[in-house]
């Protein structure tokens, strides 16, 4: 599947470019090329969410290592070859989001027949007549939004912009450009002080703040005025045209959000007012995160996006969501996954297992309906005791729940590296999708082996 869907991704992208009249090979020796390439993606990016690492340090152990060389199909013996870290950032985004989902589905159908299950190594079809769900924050890789450090980012990308275009050859009139990034380095170490409990510290913030402000606005000033310059008069720089607006639409994205960033330390650190959660930038660089609540020891709000897991008794993830727009609330979210749930099982679903937050009179309404065996936690403490003294199968499948938040720790910490360091919600969603069908393939090739274990164990 994941071979068919990149030919036919090669072909519409070969059809675009011979419309707008480029020169595309498009041979049986072209397309073969680009299929083994699409097969060392496939096995290249799966093995770096298995072993864990950055690109470069993959294309390393990918060198050193006959075995993982074996695995890729880099069999080269006499002159090792690997991709770098380049070519492999490129194959983690070799297929977009949507066929991602369908490599996945692909491999869910196959667990549920067992003539396709024998094939891959399986005694027999998964069990996904029960899922466990649950829900977890996928944080996002950038500093804890504090009001000033957004003005701090801003300062600090359009100085860097500036000197990248002065030392290309495109220069106006300005104060050294150094001198702004002391300036701002200095601010902030008086802002982290002033932070501190002590007498005036409020008052300090406050001072140190306006400082900010004005030098976020001279630099703004000076920022626009470059913008501008290189908007017009690229040609007149050694930059190509391509470059040019790489920096453009950094320099506009910061440009855009900056009065609204300063208005936002403003009400929050001088006026000493809230700002709504909707209303507030988390990032400069990323715009959707949300702050998302909680309310645990250590982590009382996290901000990145909601994910959705459901995942069967052996640990083989059924659904997956992250979630770009804020949650509406665990309740609602189930509803919303029940129907891809119930498609992706083979229609075998028969019943559902989650935590209290799930809990609600449409979820257990939805469940009654459909027949499902309802193992949702109720709210009421007294309900819970009257059904783990009275349900068998509910105390059972309740006190299997704990596996399940293992089981999302180390999704998130082991195939996803903990924070993954994808910019843009388009990324990361691709990032979770490889971590998932990684995950997949593990708890798959480990079946057959726990099996033998498990016999071992009951013939001693």
């Amino acid at each position: 599947m994941f071979l068919e869907l990149s030919q036919e991704q090669f072909e519409a992208n070969a059809a675009k470019l011979e419309a707008a009249g480029e020169q595309v090979q498009t041979g049986a020796k072209a397309i073969e090329r680009y299929l083994t390439h699409s097969s060392r993606a496939l096995r290249c990016t799966v093995l770096k969410n298995l072993v864990g690492g950055s690109y470069r340090e993959i294309s390393k152990v990918l060198a050193m290592s006959p075995l993982y060389r074996w695995f890729c199909g880099l069999e080269e013996f006499a002159l090792i070859r690997v991709p770098g870290k380049s070519t492999l950032r490129d194959y983690a985004h070799w297929l977009p989001a949507q066929q991602m989902e369908k490599i996945l589905a692909t491999l869910t159908r196959a667990v549920c027949d067992e003539e396709h299950a024998r094939e891959i190594g399986l005694e027999s079809e998964l069990d996904l007549s029960v899922a466990w769900v649950d829900t977890t924050c996928l944080k996002a890789c950038i500093h804890f939004p504090t009001d000033w450090v957004l003005l701090r980012d801003a300062v600090r990308t359009l100085v860097k912009c500036i000197l990248t275009i002065r030392r290309h050859g495109l220069k106006r009139r300005i104060p050294e450009p150094e001198d702004f990034l002391r300036q701002i380095n200095a601010l902030s170490m008086g802002m982290s002080a002033a932070a501190r409990r002590k007498p005036g510290s409020k008052r300090e913030r406050k001072r140190v703040l306006r400082a900010i402000k004005g030098l976020s606005k001279l630099v703004e000033e000076h920022g626009q005025r470059y913008r501008d310059a290189l908007d017009k008069h690229w040609n007149q720089s050694d930059l190509t045209h391509k470059e040019a607006e790489v920096i453009l639409r950094r320099m506009d994205n910061v440009l855009i959000q900056l009065p609204r960033a300063r208005r936002q330390a403003h009400e929050r650190i001088i006026g000493g007012r809230k700002v709504a959660n909707a209303g507030k930038i988390l990032s400069l660089y990323e715009s959707d995160l949300h702050v998302i609540v909680r309310g645990k020891a250590g982590a009382d709000v996290e901000f990145g996006n909601s994910l959705f897991l459901a995942e069967n008794a052996d640990g083989f993830i059924l659904d997956h969501e992250l979630k770009r727009e804020i949650s509406e609330g665990d309740a609602k979210w189930l509803q919303q996954r029940y129907a891809g749930m119930k498609e992706k099982s083979a229609d075998r679903l028969c019943g559902v297992v989650a935590d209290r937050g799930f809990e609600s009179k449409a979820s257990r309404r939805m469940l009654d309906e459909e027949g499902l065996f309802n193992g949702i936690c109720p709210r009421d403490p007294r309900e819970l005791a009257r059904r783990m003294r009275q349900d068998e199968l509910f105390r059972v499948t309740i006190r299997r729940r704990a596996q399940t938040e293992a089981r999302v720790a180390v999704l998130k910490n082991v195939f996803l590296g903990g924070i993954p360091r994808a910019k843009g919600f388009e990324n990361r969603q691709i990032q979770v999708d490889w971590a998932v069908l990684s995950h997949n393939l593990w708890v798959l090739a480990r079946l057959p082996w726990a099996c033998e274990q498990q016999a071992v164990a009951e013939a001693a």
